[in-house]
């Protein structure tokens, strides 16, 4: 079965570009895990920025999906070496601190929405995710952000198993090490997603807004 042309997925109207924890406690300067926000600094991060400028300019809906904790940890996951590791990160990932907001190099717009969760490693566990697409008219998500270890994986899944279409820029996307993430990519998400480039969808938005 051929591929969906990205012109045809990725219109504007029924698109919405979704970043998965983009924020200081994760990938910026409050990271918990620094070898992974070192990683999303190489190339991620300036692609996301690209493709958020191009997506705001086509009109297509942008929502940014955060992971919060309170200082005391209530209602958070223990039922896992990941939760029970990043116990000990000194990342402060409470409500309105650094590292509970979106990057301040993605430049939020008030157009854009915001969801949060306590809970879950992945944006539909916890969130209005599916809702809030639904109610915006939504078959295809763009999604970039981190970490193709676990959370993207975990994002792609939940989206495909939902009947959405899932468009992955793979140098908008980070893992480490990064060996493991581009392996992940070609092996796994490229069965489910269509895996593509930053440069190509902003093309492709640009070209369905008429610029």
């Amino acid at each position: 079965m051929p591929q969906p042309k990205l012109l045809d997925l990725i219109t504007p109207e029924t698109t919405a570009l979704v970043t998965q924890e983009c924020q200081g406690g994760v990938i910026g300067p409050q990271a918990g895990l620094p070898m992974l926000a070192e990683e999303a600094q190489r190339e991620a991060i300036p692609n996301i920025s690209k493709l958020l400028d191009a997506a705001r300019g086509a009109g297509v809906a942008v929502v940014h999906c955060l992971i919060h904790r309170r200082p005391d940890g209530r209602g958070s996951n223990t039922n896992a070496r990941l939760f029970m590791a990043g116990r000990s990160f000194a990342a402060d990932l409470t409500p309105g601190s650094p590292g509970g907001s979106v990057l301040p190099e993605l430049n939020q717009q008030p157009s854009d929405i915001e969801l949060t969760r306590y809970h879950g490693v992945g944006p539909m566990t916890g969130t209005d995710l599916d809702s809030v697409l639904r109610n915006l008219n939504i078959k295809t998500i763009v999604g970039v952000g981190v970490s193709v270890n676990i959370a993207i994986q975990n994002f792609v899944m939940d989206a495909v198993n939902r009947s959405y279409q899932f468009v992955l820029p793979r140098d908008a996307v980070a893992g480490f090490p990064r060996e493991y993430a581009e392996s992940v990519i070609d092996n796994t998400l490229a069965l489910l997603t269509t895996v593509t480039t930053t440069d190509a969808v902003v093309t492709a938005w640009q070209e369905l807004a008429g610029s």
